[in-house]
Parts: structure tokens; sequence; C-alpha cells
């Protein structure tokens, strides 16, 4: 730690020297590189020096213990406490800035929402969670961009693909990815019997074509006339693109633009998202022992939260967090949870040893 803490002064210093410099001041690239890199050691640069003056205040109140004067011993004593209780605090928040980044952190994601068990029922509840998803990017200041949708004809989503965009979107709704299970009584239901209904989430981080590679030959490009529940977005042209990746077997399909060109670019985004996270994911399955010590993401097909509308409780499965404000959450309030799982994750990973210091 003594070593890290050294070498992030040193570098941090450094960086401010050169980017003073002529040399960098009359090349942009350069410039924004460094400062790039300032920002990103900047937090950790903060808390060593924090952290540097905090143990020099101890090690200068030490020297006076052996005063005479009783009161200034204590006074002493109380500055050494106070300084190594905040000692101590600084270098557990180093540790957590020292954690390895997710490279996936500050991406946009692309965010899946199919209807589980349940039928109807489920579909209505997945177009409930695409609200509250709307909801949370709004209060996030993040945009969101509809890919794909597939509506019934009682106002539910069979499945629906969309693009969040903004700073840390990857790294908060990455813990959304996994089974959500309803229980409520439906709307259709006379008898006012409570039913568990199940949808499934899938984040996946937004990949550029400089993530994946796709060859052109390897691709099925059919088009088909749009079709929609209760005749919506349908025409009479051929603009709806569906695209079979034919090494993988994945289809995509995108009908909700009138533009065939504006789909299949959809169709492509989400592809290559899907691409992304199977490499990601055989890369992953070589190390799952460890994966499986993670808060993380939450597997796909397992079941991470429960939403029950009679006692107005969500409880999250993998942290055995519960709360009663089924509707704040609903309404968007996902900071309480997101925040509890970003905390035992890291809790997960300080316990793991994975830093780098």
């Amino acid at each position: 730690m003594r070593d890290r803490i050294r070498e992030i002064e040193t570098r941090s210093r450094e960086l401010l020297s050169r980017l003073s410099s002529p040399e960098v001041f009359r090349d942009p690239a350069l410039s924004a590189k460094l400062r790039r890199e300032l920002k990103e050691i900047a937090p950790a640069a903060e808390c060593c020096h924090k952290l540097l003056a905090a143990e020099k205040r101890a090690e200068e109140a030490s020297l006076l213990l052996g005063e005479e004067d009783g009161e200034l011993r204590l006074l002493a004593e109380e500055e050494i406490r106070a300084a190594r209780e905040e000692t101590g605090r600084l270098e557990e928040e180093l540790r957590l800035l020292l954690l390895p980044k997710d490279p996936d952190e500050e991406k946009n994601v692309i965010v899946e929402i199919r209807g589980g068990a349940g039928g109807a029922e489920a579909a209505l509840f997945a177009a409930v969670l695409y609200r509250m998803y709307g909801m949370y990017a709004d209060k996030k200041g993040w945009k969101i961009e509809t890919l794909s949708r597939n509506e019934t004809e009682l106002g539910g989503l069979k499945e629906i693909v969309f693009l969040v965009e903004g700073r840390g979107a990857f790294s908060r709704l990455k813990y959304e990815s996994g089974v959500h299970r309803v229980q409520r009584v439906p709307e259709t239901e006379a008898a006012g019997r409570i039913h568990t209904s199940t949808v499934t989430v899938a984040v996946l981080p937004e990949a550029e074509e400089v993530d994946v590679a796709i060859d052109p030959s390897e691709l099925q490009i059919d088009t088909f006339r749009s079709s929609g529940a209760g005749g919506q977005h349908v025409n009479k042209t051929e603009s709806a693109i569906r695209i079979t990746h034919l090494p993988t077997g994945l289809v995509v399909e995108c009908q909700d633009e009138r533009s065939q060109y504006k789909n299949k670019d959809r169709a492509m985004k989400i592809l290559r998202s899907r691409l992304l996270e199977r490499a990601q994911s055989e890369k992953e399955s070589e190390i799952s022992a460890e994966r499986k010590s993670q808060v993380g993401t939450g597997d796909r097909s397992e079941r991470i939260r429960t939403y029950n509308y009679p006692q107005s409780r969500v409880t999250d499965h993998r942290i055995n967090l519960t709360l009663y404000k089924l509707d704040a959450v609903l309404n968007g309030d996902l900071d309480e949870i997101t925040g509890a799982l970003l905390r035992a994750e890291e809790a997960k990973r300080l316990e793991g040893g994975e830093t780098d210091a």
C-alpha cells in the first residue's frame, strides 16, 4: 500500500507538470490523454494526500507525549487518536479506489426485458419494469432510445430492447440482470387471487465496432413487413430486418422504424452487444468459482428480486435487502437498491484482495 501511495503521488505531480509544459499545450491529443489520466487518478491522489497528512499529524502529536504538561499530553493523545481513526477510514477508502475498474464501467448499455412465466400478466409487468427504468434514467440524467419492441393487445410487452446512454449507466444497471418476480392480483382476475409471474432482464454493455469484429459474409439478412399488436406499426413495405449470425445462430429482429436502414443499424447494435456478452461469458466461465463469489450482475436464470404488491414490498434476494416502498421503487427510486448491491460487491472484492496495491 505504501509503495502504491508513493506511485500515485508521484504520477499526479508528473501529470500536473507535463500539462503545464508548452510541448503538451501545443499537442491537443496528448493534452486530452494526460487530462483523462489525471481525472482517473484524481480521487485516489486526493485520498493519498489526506492519508499522508493524517499520518503526519499523528507523528507530530506523538512528539508531545513526553511533555511534562499533563494537559498538553492529553491534547496530543486526542490528536493521535483522531488522526489514526481518520487514517483507518482513508485506507479503506483508498482500497476501494484501487479496485480494478470494470472495462465496461462507463459504457452505455442495452437492456432487454422479456415476459417470462405468467403469460399476459408477465407481459404487463414487463411494461411496468420498462417504465421503472425509464423513470430511473430520467432521475440520473440518462437518455433512452428504444431499439425494438413487441407489444401485446392489453398494453403489455412480450419483449423490449432499449439503449441507455449516460455516464455510469452500466455501473448501476448491470445489477438488474436476472429474473424479476412479481406477486399481485392481475386486473383480469375476477376472484382476486394473487398470481406470481416472472420477467427476465438482460443488461449488456453497448459494443462498438472495435469491440466485436463481424464478418459480413457470416450474416444472413432478411427483410419482411412490420407487424404489431392491433395493427400498430404495420406498413406495406419490407422495412423490418432480421439478421442471423451464422456461426453462433444468434437472431436479431428490428421493425420499429419505417426505414430499412435504421432498422438494420439498430439490429447490428443489438447483435454486437450480444456477441460481446457471449464472448465475455465464455471467458468468465473459466473462472466461474470466482464469479459465484461476487454479488455481480446476477445470472439471467437466477431470481434476483421480488415485487410483492399486497405488502408493498421489494426484496433483493442477493443481499437479503427488503424495502417496504414498492411505489417509490417502481417510480424509479432504485438508488437505494443499486447502491447496496454496489457496496456488497465492493466488500466481496476487498475480502478477496482484488486491489492492484
